[in-house]
Order: structure tokens, then C-alpha cells, then sequence
């Protein structure tokens, strides 16, 4: 079922319910009356499996939000905005998606979209933050332009991703035990190098294809330790420690190397950091400050030189170049940094990396297997590169001999 709500983002609803179709999936649509004040019922009814429904009120049936939250495997709220947010995180049902979302044990997906100001309001994050512990799923907005020609975060992710989130939590992978008993380091997020006590050097890294990677090693059954810079849903059974600077991320994970099988250095570390940051507040009334940068400690290749025999060592590379391009910094990166695995990805390109979520990556690793993953979840991405490293550490893994006649 996909829920619209009133707000602007409702015209890009109309992609959404599209490409669900197209994938194969019964959309049953169901609008608040806001939501018509945006898009037109028709242009549902016509794209959908079935026709609109907008009120309790339109259906032969005595209890229609009981039977679409029964017949549901999965509803999709986009846009759910400030109001929807609020009335299913307090039992609120002044209207049929609320009244169905409340009436429905199928797994929800919400996807806000409203202004800047209303989306970073104290009582919208926390009526998100309600929901979330009671197991709903968000994928949470992008920042670009809004209505009224602001910029900022609140505008709705984009309907590929969205339906990628759709695909992911419909079709879920099985758990399996084929890491159990490996321990494993991940880490995630852009490191944050301090300007002085209020501003840094950072990166657009959300972290959120690290936290995918750390779930499927959970998934497989191993044990995680995640390094991390951002502040998500820790996937459950997994270690977080948060950092800031790459000093403070080098520190972590060669804390937690002892006995780890596997290292992937998912996150976006920093190359420089100011040599001399202030120790008050820089003003602009004091003119541009120059800033003498030096490198950061490099942990990958710290890691590719020092890591004890038996460690699977897995970076990542952004780079802003596809195709054959792509490769070659792949594999340049491989060499130079000593590791066993290399993830790359075009950030530059539609709906990949940074903010988004969904990837497309290619995974070459130190036997000169090379595997091209097209745009996906980020879950799916997470899936092929754990996929490559048990296929690698399979290769590498010693051939019993037995005794000698």
C-alpha cells in the first residue's frame, strides 16, 4: 500500500507508485485529503493497482482501513510530512492512512519531506525517534532545493531509492552462520578534522553504507565492531564506538584489532586536518583565517602494513570517474595501500553514494576478481561486498593436506 500525504513532494509520489507497478508489485493508493489538494486521484487511480481510496467514508466496505492494513505486506507513507509523523507516533486516526497505518501489522516505511525548519524541530525528531523504536522504517529526507526556493534538508528522497528501500524490505536475506565465530571491524561516516571549537573539515559521508556492511557481517553471524562518526540505528548485536577525527577513528580500530579476521574501512576519512587549530571561536571580523593543513594519519595503509597474517583488510575508494577510469583507481589503490579488497564507487553519478540510499560500486580484490554492482540498496551493496570477502578469504584459506602416506 503507498500512503501520500498533503504536501508539495506529492507529484514525485506518482514516480514512486509507477515504478512499483512496474516492478511487479499490487499498489493499493491511499491519499489524505491534503494529498488531492496536490495530485489528482485519477492520476493514481489510473497508474495503480486499484483505485484511490481518501476517505473511511468512500468504500462499500464497513472498515476499509482494517482490510487494506490486513491485505498489506508492506505500506509506503511519501511524503509522510510533520502531521502524519505525529498522529502514528501518538494513535492519532483522523483519517484513512492513519487509521490504516494503525490498524496494520505489515512492516511500515515513512518517508518524510517538509521545510528545513519543521524537519529539524525538536517534536517532529522525536515523534521520529518514537517510531523508529517501535521498528519503522525511514528513509530520511535529502537536503537540496525546497519549495519556495530554499535549500536545505526535507526534500524527498528520490523515488529510485525510495523504491530500493521498498525492494530491500520486501525481499530480506535469510540469516546464515557462515561468519560465525569471525570477528570483524567496521568502520563508517566522515571523519570530522577540528577548525576550531565550533567549525571542521568534513565530508558528505552519512555513513549509511558502512552501517549496511556492519548488518550483513551481524547477519552472517559475526561478531562487529563498529567505528563510527555518525549517529544511526545500531544494527542489533554490534559494538558501536564513536569517534570524530581519524586520529581518533586510527586509535579505535587499532584498539579493536586483536583477534579481528576482518577489517573493512568503509568510512570516509579525512586526507588533511588543519596543523594548528584555534582554540576559541575564529571571527569574521578578523578576516579569513590561513589554514596550514598537514595529511592525517593514513589507517589503511597503516593497516595494510601492519596487520597481523590472517586479517581480510577491505577499503573504500570515492572518486568522482566511472567506467574503465574507475578500475584503474581501483586497482592503483590496491597496490599502494597493501589491501586485499577495494570498493569503488562514481559519487558523481545519479542516486550513488554520498546521502543517498542507494550505491553502485565496483569490488576488485587482490586475485584480480572484479565485480561491477549497478545502482541498488545499500543493503544490496553491503550483501555483494561481504559476498566478495568470503569469496576471497575462501581462495586464501590454507588446503588441509592430511598425512602423508
Amino acid at each position: 500500500m503507498v500512503g501520500v500525504c498533503g504536501g508539495i513532494a506529492a507529484y514525485k509520489a506518482v514516480e514512486l507508485c509507477r515504478r512499483l507497478v512496474d516492478a511487479g508489485a499490487w499498489v493499493s493508493p491511499v491519499l489524505t485529503p491534503g494529498a488531492t489538494r496536490f495530485v489528482g486521484a485519477l492520476t493514481f487511480s489510473a497508474l495503480a493497482s486499484e483505485p484511490v481510496r481518501t476517505t473511511l467514508w468512500d468504500s462499500p466496505e464497513p472498515i476499509p482501513h482494517t482490510r487494506l492494513g490486513q491485505a498489506a505486506d508492506l505500506v509506503v507513507v511519501a511524503p509522510a510530512t510533520a502531521r502524519l509523523l505525529g498522529a502514528y507516533a501518538h494513535g492519532l486516526s483522523s483519517d484513512l492512512l492513519t487509521a490504516t497505518l494503525l490498524a496494520t501489522r505489515a512492516p511500515v516505511l515513512v518517508c518524510p519531506a517538509m521545510h528545513t525548519e519543521m524537519w529539524e524541530h525538536p517534536a517532529v525528531q522525536e515523534n521520529l525517534a518514537i517510531l523508529r523504536r517501535r521498528g519503522v522504517h525511514v528513509v530520511e529526507p535529502a537536503t537540496g532545493r525546497l519549495a519556495g526556493g530554499d535549500r536545505g534538508a526535507g526534500r524527498l528522497a528520490d523515488p529510485a531509492d525510495i523504491a530500493a528501500a521498498v525492494r530491500q524490505l520486501l525481499n530480506p536475506p535469510a540469516a546464515t552462520t557462515s561468519l560465525a565465530g569471525t570477528r570483524a571491524v567496521v568502520t563508517a561516516g566522515g571523519t570530522r578534522e577540528r577548525v576550531d571549537p565550533v567549525r571542521y573539515l568534513g565530508n558528505r559521508s552519512s555513513g549509511k553504507q558502512g552501517y549496511a556492511i556492519a548488518a550483513e557481517l551481524r547477519r552472517r553471524g559475526a561478531e562487529v565492531v563498529l567505528v563510527t562518526t555518525v549517529d544511526l540505528p545500531v544494527p542489533a548485536g554490534a559494538e558501536a564506538v564513536t569517534v570524530e577525527s581519524a586520529e581518533e577513528m586510527r586509535t579505535a580500530v587499532l584498539a579493536a584489532l586483536p583477534g579481528t579476521s576482518i577489517v573493512v574501512m568503509a568510512a570516509a576519512v579525512a586526507d588533511f586536518r588543519p596543523k594548528a587549530p584555534a582554540e576559541v571561536k575564529l571571527k569574521k571580523s578578523g578576516g579569513a583565517p590561513e589554514l596550514i593543513l598537514e595529511p592525517t594519519p593514513d589507517i589503511l595503509a597503516e593497516l595494510g602494513r601492519q596487520r597481523p597474517p590472517g586479517v581480510t583488510l577491505v577499503g573504500f575508494a570515492a572518486e568522482t570517474a566511472g567506467g574503465e577510469a574507475l578500475r584503474r583507481y581501483a586497482e592503483g589503490k590496491l597496490a599502494a595501500k597493501g589491501v586485499d579488497l577495494v570498493v569503488a564507487n562514481d559519487v558523481s553519478a545519479p542516486s550513488v553514494g554520498f546521502a543517498h540510499d542507494t550505491n553502485a560500486v565496483l569490488i576488485v580484490d587482490a586475485d584480480g576478481e572484479v565485480v561491477d554492482v549497478p545502482l541498488a540498496s545499500k543493503a544490496a551493496i553491503a550483501t555483494a561486498v561481504v559476498d566478495a570477502v568470503e569469496r576471497y578469504r575462501t581462495r586464501r584459506r590454507p588446503i588441509p593436506t592430511g598425512d602423508l602416506p
